[in-house]
């Protein structure tokens, strides 16, 4: 363990000291592109890349799912656009995507008055509309990427959306759903999964987390969602960044969790000034197939 944190430690470092230089590490190319593109019904992504590397078929693609509590946020506010930018700058495709707000308007909102079954309806919707925007950016030949290098991530409800995403597929209200393209990485910032039982050796995808240990919506470790009553209606029981993290040490699997101690969910928000440290564990696991086993706490905000 000592020496795979020291492996770590050793890439942040060539973050700061080679970055400037390094493709996926530092940011490489200015004339950046967004473009707007219908994947399902009414529903539409933003894509980034450099125009110098928009025909790179090597590199990798990032899916971005905003927060909001399944009720808010876009794709395209200031911190998500901030990121694909930065991302896209140092050589990735990035993809930032709208998906249905199932809880827009609804009296229960998505709390402790929220129906356990509604909440997993919702969870179901997210990851069917993930991959709907999967299965577009594949199928659609003017997106350059490496199929093979597909990393999801998300903020909050959003990483609830691409963790349940990667890491469901077998789960009974998940396993329906059509086909799961590959995935060579999650990102997650304040994010969590129906049941973690549901990892095993042959789904344990490389995770980079970041989450506040005194998180009151999210559960850190493994709590009930929104931390509801027993007897409550919206009692529902998750397993967070550090319980996932956990489970691919287990499974001798690569992750990096970045705990923020006494950190509440403005975490949720705060994982996006990350850039450099995704970049280096993305390079490291995905693109250099390196064993990555990281914890550490941080106060960056």
């Amino acid at each position: 363990m000592i020496r795979q944190i020291c492996i770590f430690a050793t890439l942040v470092f060539s973050v700061f000291s080679l970055g400037a230089q390094q493709k996926y590490i530092g940011q490489v190319y200015a004339d950046l592109v967004k473009s707007t593109h219908t994947y399902t019904d009414t529903l539409k992504l933003d894509f980034y890349t450099a125009q110098e590397n928009k025909a790179d078929v090597s590199r990798p693609l990032i899916i971005l799912v905003h927060g909001g509590g399944f009720s808010g946020g876009k794709r395209d506010n200031p911190e998500e656009t901030k990121f694909s930018e930065t991302m896209a700058s140092k050589g990735y495709a990035v993809a930032s995507i709208s998906y249905h707000l199932t809880r827009k308007g609804k009296p229960t909102g998505f709390g402790c008055d929220c129906p356990a079954a509604e909440k997993m309806e919702t969870f179901k919707q997210t990851t069917a509309d993930i991959l709907d925007a999967l299965r577009y950016l594949e199928s659609n030949s003017d997106f350059s990427f490496d199929h093979n290098k597909i990393i999801l991530a998300g903020s909050s409800a959003g990483a609830e959306g691409i963790l349940n995403t990667a890491y469901m597929a077998q789960h009974p209200d998940f396993k329906n759903l059509g086909d799961y393209p590959k995935i060579a990485a999650v990102i997650s910032f304040a994010g969590a999964v129906v049941d973690a039982r549901y990892i095993t050796v042959e789904n344990a995808i490389p995770g980079f987390f970041i989450h506040g240990d005194a998180d009151n919506l999210v559960p850190y470790s493994s709590a009930p969602h929104h931390f509801c009553p027993y007897l409550s209606a919206g009692f529902l029981p998750l397993d967070g960044d550090a319980f996932i993290a956990a489970k691919l040490k287990e499974l001798d699997a690569s992750y990096s969790l970045l705990t923020a101690p006494g950190g509440n969910h403005d975490w949720a928000g705060i994982g996006y000034k990350y850039t450099d440290e995704i970049a280096a564990f993305i390079n490291a696991v995905v693109n250099q197939t390196q064993l990555i086993q990281n914890a550490e706490n941080v106060t960056k905000n």
